[in-house]
């Protein structure tokens, strides 16, 4: 009896961290644009959820069921976004300003694949290099640390652009030109991790 009551919560609350999972997916989809792949997820998703609302309502007398659901729907709400940060789909557009109009910013960032487009600024304590970044979202973080290491002082404010229409840069994102700088970047701080770590082996 008590085996079959926790294979009952076992399985409500799987059902619901899977539905809650496509739901929240399903959100971010029709946000972005992907109006056809969040469709598919809602078929799915709301057969699985009258699957699960079902036992529950079939055994409602028992307090663990609705403890199971609670706890599901909790879960499911953590792991759909855990997912969508690891798919990191879309773009992300990044203002940035240099305190210092002299740095080469717009080059390096060029030439490690990200789309700039800037400006000369006038701020409160003088002349100020005014840039916009675009950049595929997994590599939003890579591009903050590239922006750190050329100005440690820059401004930065970044969002989630909802349309993007025109321009050359999109079309370049899928020659990986990014991704390659990416790797490259990856591989020469293995290289320098090795070489920090031969002499203390060494000794």
């Amino acid at each position: 009896m008590l085996e079959n009551a926790l294979v009952m919560v076992a399985i409500i609350m799987v059902i619901n961290i899977v539905y809650v999972s496509l739901s929240t997916l399903r959100v971010i989809l029709t946000l972005k644009g992907r109006r056809y792949i969040a469709a598919t997820i809602g078929t799915i998703e709301i057969v699985i959820y009258t699957l699960g609302l079902g036992l529950v309502l079939d055994n409602l007398g028992e307090i663990q069921n609705l403890i199971a659901y609670g706890l599901g729907y909790g879960i499911g709400v953590i792991s759909g976004s855990l997912i969508e940060e690891k798919l990191a789909l879309g773009y992300t557009t990044v203002n940035v300003i240099s305190s210092n109009p002299d740095i080469t910013f717009t080059k390096q960032l060029r030439e490690k694949g990200y789309g700039v487009t800037s400006w000369y600024a006038y701020g409160m304590d003088g002349d100020r290099l005014a840039m916009q970044i675009l950049s595929p979202r997994k590599y939003e973080l890579h591009l903050y640390e590239t922006i750190k290491s050329i100005d440690p002082k820059a401004f930065i404010i970044a969002y989630e652009p909802k349309q993007i229409h025109g321009g050359f840069w999109v079309k370049q994102v899928k020659k990986g030109k990014i991704i390659r700088s990416v790797e490259k970047e990856k591989e020469q701080s293995r290289e320098v991790a090795e070489e920090e770590n031969i002499p203390s082996r060494e000794k």
